[in-house]
């Protein structure tokens, strides 16, 4: 039990790191062979934000721990919208100015509805896998187009400022690609054996840890990045991280999951946890959208996110033992 305990935080530790390695590195190379601001924002950084969740949850799929693999991206997704952005929105309310950014707000409440479909027959198979991984190749296509079209964009602003902070020399960026790439796979590793160890000793199911310490601990990296956008008042860079962190984990995590081993969940996925998950994806939407004008999501939003990430959390909990 000890050994698992040092495990999973040395695991989180060094995921958190080479998370944001991978992601700063991945950002700089690309910024080096030109690609527009944007579309380093919306493919490149959702991209890396999303990696530690594609490979613990991959991990898990391929060790039978379907637990684990669903409740860290179904998790990751409620953490990332009820606790970092309602901690986000307390900080500095958050103004959606970005035309894209509001874009993909009705369209991952429609990926959550798809998901929500899916999982009626408490399963995910490769059929279920393959057309998630075929609706994320059509979105990163859409993506690419709105990225190389709309070049001025309130978002790519201030990404642009972003990445003029972090900017490094194109070698020492792909070093930080690779050694960034490297200690995740390792770290996931650690976390995926200490998570399910723990889980064992504790008599707790693996989606439980997976929806809670797992999940929390692979959205670490986007708290971070979008509370110092917060403060900076980088309001739309805040949102980014999050929406394309959740389509990522949406589509690209649980599909990849899915292909590797199709596996079965039970009835509470989707009577719970999906359902909070679509909840939270639907407010964000009706928060966020501005249908006349920008959106706007203030201070008493951003609480009641976070009371409900406290809410959901506390029950799970309650009900594990």
């Amino acid at each position: 039990m000890t050994l698992a305990i040092v495990s999973l935080i040395a695991g989180l530790l060094l995921l958190i790191w080479s998370a944001d390695r991978f992601v700063d590195g991945s950002a700089s190379t690309a910024r080096h062979f030109g690609m527009p601001p944007l579309l380093i924002g919306m493919v490149v950084v959702g991209f890396g934000t999303s990696a530690p969740e594609m490979v613990v949850s991959a991990f898990a799929a391929a060790q039978g721990n379907a637990g684990i693999a669903v409740g860290n991206a179904y998790g990751s997704n409620i953490a990332n919208i009820a606790l970092i952005l309602g901690v986000s929105a307390i900080i500095v309310p958050i103004t959606v100015d970005s035309k894209v950014l509001r874009n993909e707000l009705p369209i991952l409440s429609l990926i959550t509805a798809l998901v929500a479909i899916q999982l009626i027959d408490n399963a995910v198979s490769r059929v279920d896998a393959g057309i998630l991984l075929t609706v994320f190749a059509g979105l990163m296509a859409w993506t690419i187009r709105q990225g190389l079209k709309q070049r001025k964009d309130k978002f790519a602003e201030e990404l642009e400022a972003e990445l003029s902070e972090t900017a490094m020399p194109v070698g020492r960026a792909l070093v930080w690609v690779l050694v960034g790439l490297a200690v995740l796979i390792v770290s996931s590793r650690m976390l995926v054996w200490g998570a399910v160890e723990i889980a064992t000793s504790l008599g707790v199911s693996n989606l439980v840890i997976g929806l809670t310490v797992v999940a929390l601990g692979t959205s670490l990296p986007e708290l971070a990045s979008s509370l110092i956008a917060a403060r900076k008042g980088e309001d739309d860079l805040a949102l980014g991280n999050i929406l394309g962190s959740n389509l990522f984990n949406t589509l690209a995590v649980v599909g990849i999951a899915g292909m590797i081993s199709p596996f079965e969940v039970g009835p509470e996925v989707l009577s719970r946890d999906v359902l909070v998950m679509s909840i939270l994806t639907v407010s964000l939407f009706l928060f966020g959208y501005g249908f006349r004008k920008p959106g706007r999501i203030n201070r008493y939003e951003g609480a009641v996110l976070l009371s409900a990430y406290i809410a959901y959390t506390a029950y799970l909990l309650a009900t594990a033992f």
